[in-house]
């Protein structure tokens, strides 16, 4: 092969990989778990660009509560993301596990979000929150 045709090639291929990152539905896969060792962990994120996934308080109600834990996370699916609590969290604790973006912030890589800003707030797709809830154990 050319090198002309190499660039050619390797050109193509990042262009394929950037239009599959912005085509990325955004989703966050969890489930149940224990959080003693003070991790909450998501089994996939996906996201249309780079954000955070962020932990809140919910209840029966389900409605967003407290953040308790943040992480950052990359466009495209990142498998195993984990975030650090930064308060206790009790066996039968319901939390809610939520995309969020890194948009309208003032600094890039600081999460700014607090509830009810706009702030590296939360993704929505055809206005419903990308989120899932799960009970600490």
């Amino acid at each position: 092969m050319t090198r002309t045709m190499i660039a050619l090639l390797a050109t193509a291929g990042i262009a394929t990989s950037a239009f599959a990152q912005s085509g990325t539905t955004p989703a966050v896969t969890a489930s149940d778990q224990d959080v003693s060792n003070g991790i909450v962990s998501a089994d996939s994120v996906s996201a249309e660009k780079n954000g955070w996934l962020v932990v809140h308080r919910t209840d029966a109600d389900m409605k967003p509560g407290p953040v308790v834990a943040y992480a950052p996370i990359r466009a495209g699916t990142t498998e195993d993301v984990a975030a650090i609590l930064q308060e206790e969290v009790a066996s039968g604790d319901m939390l809610m596990l939520m995309v969020h973006s890194e948009d309208g912030g003032n600094e890039t890589g600081v999460f700014e979000y607090t509830l009810g800003a706009k702030e590296d707030g939360p993704v929505r797709v055809d206005d419903k929150l990308v989120m899932q809830v799960i009970s600490a154990q």
